[in-house]
């Protein structure tokens, strides 16, 4: 049983092709589906996820770093309001990403620490979007460490001092496509950290690994990553398979 813990299935990549494509990921034994949100824009086509997938479907809420505009209150007031509707298994996809746009470093650091804040009021794990950030989300993590954080480093590309930097603010690590990457880096040290703190993930429909990189990713080709993981630790891709699951679950509470 493989857990795709970081998934946008909702996306309009998938317009076409939805039940096919989910049906694929079942057939390559991906029984559960943790998705992030974006922003407002992306509730209601969560919802309809939801109900079409009641089973296999988990939803979190959040705003996206690059999300975080001139309207990041409304869109703060508006996470906050679903809180008050419905349960989440996490606030996520939040963080910081330095990449498209530096000029708005300053409100994404508010709107990090904010939502930090409101997981756990509810008691629920963090999923943290990290580009071109790293110093700048652990300054954030410093300040908010404690008992009551924790949560998914998602699409992990960092270092490996970096890495236990992450796992030191009790972070699992999400590995997706890019350890299939040539140039990915982190399949050259992944296997010196222990295999508790690694979930599993695609991020579809993006970072499609190999042989499908530049190509939409879609939560079947989770069963590359596994393999590719399996290979870096020595394992069998079944032991793969159960451990990252059981991390999961020790996450999302499910």
């Amino acid at each position: 049983m493989l857990t795709d813990t970081h998934t946008h299935l909702y996306s309009d990549a998938f317009n076409e092709d939805q039940k096919e494509m989910m049906q694929r990921a079942k057939d390559a034994g991906v029984t559960r589906f943790f998705i992030p949100a974006i922003d407002s824009g992306t509730t209601q086509a969560m919802y309809q996820l939801e109900k079409d997938f009641p089973e296999e479907v988990f939803l979190m809420m959040g705003l996206h770093p690059t999300s975080v505009k001139e309207n990041y209150r409304a869109e703060l007031t508006h996470i906050k309001e679903q809180f008050k509707k419905r349960n989440f298994y996490a606030v996520g996809e939040i963080g910081i990403d330095l990449y498209w746009d530096k000029s708005t470093l300053e409100i994404q650091q508010i709107a990090f620490r904010e939502q930090i804040q409101l997981a756990k009021k509810y008691q629920l794990p963090i999923v943290i979007h990290c580009r071109d950030a790293f110093d700048e989300i652990f300054e954030v993590l410093e300040t908010e460490k404690d008992a009551n954080l924790f949560g998914i480093f998602h699409c992990f590309t960092g270092t490996l001092e970096q890495a236990h930097k992450a796992i030191g603010f009790n972070m699992k690590l999400g590995i997706g496509g890019v350890a299939t990457f040539k140039n990915g880096k982190i399949d050259t040290f992944l296997n010196q950290i222990d295999l508790k703190h690694i979930v599993l993930e695609t991020d579809s429909p993006y970072l499609s690994p190999a042989p499908f990189r530049g190509k939409r990713n879609e939560s079947s080709y989770l069963a590359l990553v596994c393999k590719k993981v399996a290979q870096i630790y020595n394992l069998s891709e079944e032991d793969v398979a159960n451990v990252t699951t059981q991390n999961s679950k020790e996450v999302f509470g499910i």
